[in-house]
């Protein structure tokens, strides 16, 4: 406890005695400062102890001691020492009652007792409260590292909520509560989501207090870079201590350990998880889970998925997103996979699509949500940079999937202002996401192959993510819309064009007529509206300047999807 009014009262050798304002004694103080000044207001701050010998005070005057002594304790003067046998062999009547009217102690000082042995005792014994915390401080800090050590970060939560009376919790970065002490806060620490994100958005490191009916909450962030990578929260039922602070300070510190891995370790998960992905893709399932061990082989004894992430052209993806426009089936356009809903994404989800925004790293971001939605799951994950994109092996059905189907449908909510960065050549970037359909290890390769087919159609469609089951489920047709395959189309049919364009023939519509009615020459010279014969002359005519037989099947399939590619987007 820091020196109070009462500890110096009963400080033997300083024999001062109480004249006023005993109800206040317990009061704490800051120091002890001597002042003759008939006004010493401005140069105090609060919680001293002014000590006098009225040499510049008439301080037998009532009305001038109500003043003086009101100024005192509305500038937090905590106590007023008077020395008597100086300049007055008693305590003046008007002090005396002008402090029991502002009931402000006042207390008689010896002649024989000098001003600065009372500022050495309140010296000495601020300074031996602060050696306590100290010395309480490093023994909490043995503590919580004995306890982190031992039992984790529940451990150490457990142990500085016992130093602090108090709760404690921490929270991952989407806010969410992943461990809390004792059990009965866990209602209170879930309370306090919104206030974890508004943590959030500060500049870290960063701290909030939030003051409810129950407690007070200190919000301290954790990590060492710009974006928090978790949040402490600490409830005590009124301000921390100089030892409970150091406690914190301490508990802040092991927590940053222990959820920022160190930058070794995430490097050698990582080259882990590239030889795995290695071995999995090589058709070597069974070294792939020798090598993963604990780390990642609970993932592979299970059906899992396989992301593939690029950031791909968002000018490119435009131009063939507006080139299909109208060709999809319901499937394609809604944005939905596996016949499902996308999810509603949550607040964390919109803040790490904010941040990817800021940073011009959505990929980054990716990983930061899925990699939180798996740990709060207790799901493995599996996370390596492959060339220019990213390869996730998440759990079928698990959080990490969905996790994945949230991100992409914010990315599309925010399509313009979040997931793009910029490019060198100053063209913004847009992230995209193929799913494969659930797999197992002797299949990866497949699975990559599928991810691969799924991400080239969300490049060419305009999408965030596309799962492989969809590409099954709708039309080839809207994969014409490629530029390639339309160059092609155009290419075989211009000298038919160029045909028709003088007006000799129309032999781009006959040869459509003709390959919908799979060459019966009575229904498709019924759908022109012209003789069988004429049909039949039209057809060779376009044999002689193709230079190909119609009889060919691979000729009349090359033909058909050419004017279909001609046709998409003007039907």
């Amino acid at each position: 406890m820091p020196p109070t009014l009462a500890s110096l009262v009963h400080h033997s050798a300083l024999r001062l005695t109480v004249r006023a304002g005993e109800e206040r004694l317990d009061t704490p103080v800051r120091w002890a400062h001597a002042s003759e000044l008939a006004d010493p207001v401005p140069y105090m701050e609060g919680g001293e102890l002014l000590l006098i010998t009225a040499l510049k005070l008439d301080a037998e005057d009532p009305e001038a001691m109500r003043r003086y002594v009101k100024r005192l304790a509305g500038a937090g003067v905590v106590g007023l020492g008077f020395a008597v046998g100086v300049h007055y062999p008693d305590i003046p009547k008007a002090l005396l009652d002008a402090a029991t009217e502002a009931d402000l102690p006042l207390i008689e000082v010896p002649r024989r007792t000098p001003f600065i042995a009372i500022s050495k005792a309140v010296s000495a014994a601020i300074a031996e409260e602060q050696y306590r915390a100290v010395t309480a401080g490093f023994a909490a800090q043995r503590e919580l590292t004995r306890q982190t050590l031992s039992d984790g970060p529940e451990g150490l939560l457990l142990a500085l909520a016992g130093q602090v009376d108090g709760w404690a919790a921490l929270y991952d970065a989407s806010g969410a509560a992943v461990a809390v002490a004792p059990d009965w806060a866990a209602r209170r620490a879930a309370r306090l989501t919104t206030d974890v994100e508004r943590l959030r958005e500060r500049p870290a490191p960063a701290s909030l207090v939030v003051a409810g009916a129950e407690d007070r909450v200190e919000l301290h962030s954790l990590g060492t870079g710009r974006r928090p990578r978790a949040a402490l929260a600490v409830g005590t039922a009124s301000t921390l201590g100089t030892a409970e602070r150091y406690a914190v300070h301490s508990a802040i510190a092991l927590l940053t350990l222990t959820t920022e891995r160190s930058r070794s370790l995430h490097a050698a998960e990582q080259r882990i998880g590239a030889a795995v992905l290695r071995m999995l893709l090589a058709g070597e399932p069974d070294h792939a889970r020798t090598v993963a061990g604990d780390l990642y082989g609970g993932l592979l004894d299970a059906p899992f998925r396989l992301v593939v992430a690029e950031v791909a052209s968002a000018s490119a993806a435009r131009v063939r997103a507006g080139a299909g426009t109208g060709t999809g089936t319901g499937t394609e356009e809604s944005g939905e996979g596996a016949g499902e809903p996308a999810a509603p994404a949550s607040s964390a989800v919109l803040a790490a699509v904010a941040d990817a925004s800021a940073s011009g790293d959505p990929l980054a971001a990716l990983v930061d949500v899925v990699e939180a939605a798996a740990a709060r799951s207790g799901e493995a994950l599996l996370v390596v940079p492959y060339g220019e994109r990213l390869v996730l092996i998440a759990v079928d059905g698990g959080a990490g999937v969905r996790a994945c189907a949230e991100y992409a449908a914010a990315l599309e909510a925010g399509r313009g202002t979040a997931g793009r960065e910029v490019t060198a050549s100053g063209e913004e970037a847009e992230l995209v996401m193929g799913l494969s359909a659930p797999s197992g290890p002797i299949a990866a390769a497949t699975a990559y192959k599928q991810a691969e087919q799924a991400l080239s159609v969300a490049r060419r469609r305009g999408r965030a993510l596309v799962e492989h089951e969809e590409l099954a489920a709708g039309s080839v047709l809207p994969l014409l819309a490629d530029d390639a395959v339309r160059a092609f189309a155009d290419g075989l049919l211009r000298a038919l064009h160029e045909h028709d364009a003088t007006g000799r023939g129309d032999l781009v519509a006959s040869l459509r007529a003709w390959l919908s009615r799979h060459g019966q020459w009575d229904a498709a010279a019924a759908d022109l509206g012209v003789h069988r014969h004429t049909l039949r002359y039209r057809m060779r005519r376009v044999e002689e300047i193709l230079g190909r037989s119609l009889d060919d099947p691979d000729v009349r399939m090359e033909l058909w999807l050419s004017l279909k590619a001609t046709s998409v987007g003007s039907e």
